[in-house]
């Protein structure tokens, strides 16, 4: 079961650079990423509506009564994020663009692995891992610094 998992999660990260990558597309065209982001998340936020109702129960919604404040915030952060990355992307190119998140991804999930932050399982950080995040650290260098 874990391996379906795994891949799944590889598929994400597939279409996840394209969407991304797609987003930049669009406000690099119109020369405008604030737009093109606006454009993104009212086509996503429709498409999220939809997906809602067809599994709609109203218990549901009378439970986010219960979700602290501060988690809801990740709506707004990810249209930020998603912003941020349109604008970026393409001044410093996908490759460099991507491995930096990646990095960055790696490293902040295994802090919250190793304190089990937002219902993560605690896996402590080891000096494997450590290693790895270094090996990782140097391969975003080289290649975002080669020509």
């Amino acid at each position: 079961m874990k391996i379906f998992l795994f891949a799944l999660m590889l598929l994400i990260g597939v279409v996840l650079s394209l969407h991304l990558s797609m987003n930049a597309q669009v406000g690099a065209i119109i020369k405008n990423p604030k737009v093109a982001n606006a454009v993104f998340w009212v086509i996503g936020a429709l498409t999220a509506v939809c997906v809602g109702l067809v599994s709609f129960e109203p218990e549901a919604l009378s439970r986010t009564r219960e979700v602290p404040w501060w988690l809801l915030t990740a709506g707004a952060i990810g249209a930020l994020l998603v912003f941020g990355i349109a604008w970026t992307m393409p001044q410093i190119g996908a490759g460099a663009a991507f491995v930096l998140m990646i990095a960055g991804q790696v490293i902040t999930g295994m802090l919250m692995s190793h304190y089990g932050l937002l219902g993560s399982p605690v896996q402590p950080v080891t000096l494997t891992k450590l290693a790895g995040v270094a090996l990782l650290l140097a391969g975003v260098a080289v290649f975002v610094y080669s020509k």
